[in-house]
């Protein structure tokens, strides 16, 4: 029998909610591998929901390794085998774990926007923009920006053409989606973050477009550096209420 959802109520995040549900049919057995999920449209109607929210919510199930896309096909459950990496979930729960992971990436985003400003093509640099540019609008539809943020450092990553750093990212995909959302979230509190965040992905553009390494370099460097800056002066009430929330995904991932 198709499966059957009734619609989120108001109050907690939305997407939180259809992946919750969505998790739980996929835990209990209901939904087992090679399942495919009901289509966007059918899920935005019986959660009541849009299909942005939707999206989100398949998203937040792929970082946690619980489904995966097939271009044309559907969205399948997946085997847990297939989870790439684990770490200690109570340490990603925390303030300090996403600073790390943000540590993590700072030498390998200033390298990828190096070598992206050394071999960067015409078409490179069109996904660039357009990923600010979505990142831009998501914001102005009052959403983190999450999954397009992440969509941006992927693009400059295609651009150094080095696909073991490609290899690299991907491989860290799901724990890097994690904790952007968190970043993110926390960005999108402050106005004067928003616009530091938005200034410092324009400069890390500029200089790729411009073929200065060196400037790239530094611009992915200070970007990650006021990252975790950003980090440490979010409000403590953050980490007691969202931070808390968009961590528990990596927590999940763990214990599953």
């Amino acid at each position: 029998m198709p499966l059957q959802f009734q619609p989120v109520a108001s109050g907690a995040r939305l997407a939180d909610q259809v992946a919750d549900a969505l998790a739980a049919e996929i835990r209990s057995g209901r939904l087992v591998l090679g399942d495919r999920l009901p289509t966007e449209a059918v899920l935005a109607t019986q959660f009541a929901v849009s299909r942005t929210v939707v999206r989100e919510a398949v998203s937040r199930l792929k970082s946690l390794g619980l489904v995966d896309s097939r271009q044309g096909s559907g969205v399948y459950v997946r085997a847990a085998s297939a989870e790439p990496l684990r770490f200690e979930g109570a340490h990603l729960a925390s303030r300090e774990a996403v600073i790390q992971l943000a540590e993590l990436r700072r030498p390998l985003e200033s390298e990828v926007a190096a070598l992206a400003a050394e071999r960067r093509t015409a078409q490179d640099m069109a996904r660039i923009r357009e990923a600010i540019a979505a990142l831009r609008q998501a914001v102005a539809d009052g959403g983190s920006g999450a999954e397009q943020d992440l969509a941006f450092h992927l693009a400059v990553a295609e651009a150094a053409h080095n696909p073991f750093l490609m290899g690299t990212l991907q491989y860290l995909h799901g724990f890097l989606q994690g904790a952007i959302r968190v970043t993110r979230a926390n960005e999108a509190r402050r106005d004067d973050f928003a616009r530091e965040v938005a200034s410092e992905h324009t400069r890390i553009a500029d200089a790729i477009e411009a073929g200065e390494p060196a400037a790239a370099r530094d611009a992915a460097k200070t970007h990650m550096d006021n990252a975790i800056r950003r980090i440490r002066q979010a409000d403590p009430a953050f980490w007691q209420q969202e931070g808390a929330q968009l961590a528990r995904p990596l927590v999940e991932r763990r214990k599953g």
